[in-house]
């Protein structure tokens, strides 16, 4: 059996892509999205069905060019997203727009606009994952959307003040960084890292073990891998969301895939309880110069990328107008 075979034994397969050629290849349960992968796939000539159509509800819909914009880039999200839908038997998370990472009143209001086209496409809430950066603000708009049952998967992440937030809010799922952790160990330390010592498993590790400990309902989805090692090392974690790139290493390589987090011995484990108010969130947070300078980055480039995009689909209005 492949790596990836043996793999899913053990950890539910998410595919980390926008590109819908690359989901049906690998048959995952669930998909994931994010503005930098829909702003490529967005670029494919195979997909610009769904951003005319999206076009074409925003321009309907919006009564200034700001807001058709704002229109259109929420239909192009959920676009994909039931396209991906048609694919994967479980459920696709759909990211809220990184400018409002800070704004918990508009990632309520996106997060509603997005749940919204969903139903109107015929598909349920229940099958939607509403992505938040893991900031105290984006956790306290999934607080409340996990109330109203829409589920969320809190991006992002990168430590475990983080982890411990989201799951008291009952966030459904969270989504830490392994590759992105070891990207700014391997800079400021200036040396590489075997797969065990990899400071993301070694942080994805710590969050299994302390949610399992203390009885947490809320999953655990390692994200945004740099090799197969990492995700080899993550065996047992209850979701991976791996890149196209990455499963087909996995599907071409044989062999056992031996078992590395086991929530039955993280029970027994001796880890101190802890407790994180707004306060306890910041400092954590603030004294992790990794944490607080990945979150930043990343939802800046995740920003960019929106940014891209809207450029894009402007590109596209004005050349409708001239053949118009």
């Amino acid at each position: 059996m492949s790596n990836l075979d043996e793999l899913k034994k053990h950890t539910v397969i998410v595919a980390d892509t926008g590109e819908i050629n690359e989901i049906k290849k690998y048959k995952p349960t669930d998909a994931t999205t994010n503005p930098s992968l829909i702003q490529a796939a967005s670029a494919l000539p195979e997909y610009e069905h769904l951003l005319k159509d999206a076009i074409e509800y925003g321009s309907s819909k919006g009564s200034s060019k700001k807001e058709q914009l704002d229109l259109i880039i929420t239909k192009i999200f959920v676009n994909f997203g039931v396209e991906i839908l048609k694919i994967v038997p479980g459920r696709v998370s759909t990211e809220v727009d990184a400018r409002l990472s800070y704004d918990v009143e508009g990632s309520l209001k996106k997060a509603h606009q997005y749940i919204e086209l969903y139903e109107q496409a015929g598909i349920s809430k229940d099958r939607i994952l509403i992505k938040l950066a893991s900031t105290w603000e984006g956790i306290q708009a999934a607080k409340v959307l996990e109330k109203e049952g829409i589920h969320c998967n809190m991006t992002l992440m990168f430590n475990l003040g983080q982890a411990i937030a989201a799951a008291d809010v009952g966030a459904t799922l969270i989504s830490p960084f392994v590759g992105r952790i070891l990207d700014w160990h391997k800079k400021a330390e200036g040396k590489e890292f075997k797969p065990h010592e990899d400071p993301g498993v070694i942080s994805v590790t710590s969050i299994f073990n302390y949610y399992k400990k203390y009885g947490y309902n809320t999953q655990i989805m390692g994200a945004s891998f740099r090799n197969s090692g990492e995700i080899l090392e993550l065996c047992g974690c209850d979701l991976l969301t791996i890149a196209p790139k990455l499963l087909g290493e996995l599907s071409s390589s044989e062999g056992s895939v031996p078992l590395k987090l086991d929530a039955s011995k993280a029970k027994s484990m001796n880890m101190e309880k802890i407790e994180v108010d707004e306060k306890m969130f910041r400092w954590m947070l603030g004294y992790d110069p990794m944490a607080n300078e990945k979150l930043a980055e990343g939802i800046r480039k995740f920003a960019e990328a929106t940014v891209e995009l809207e450029k894009h689909i402007l590109t596209m209005m004005d050349a409708k107008k001239k053949t118009a």
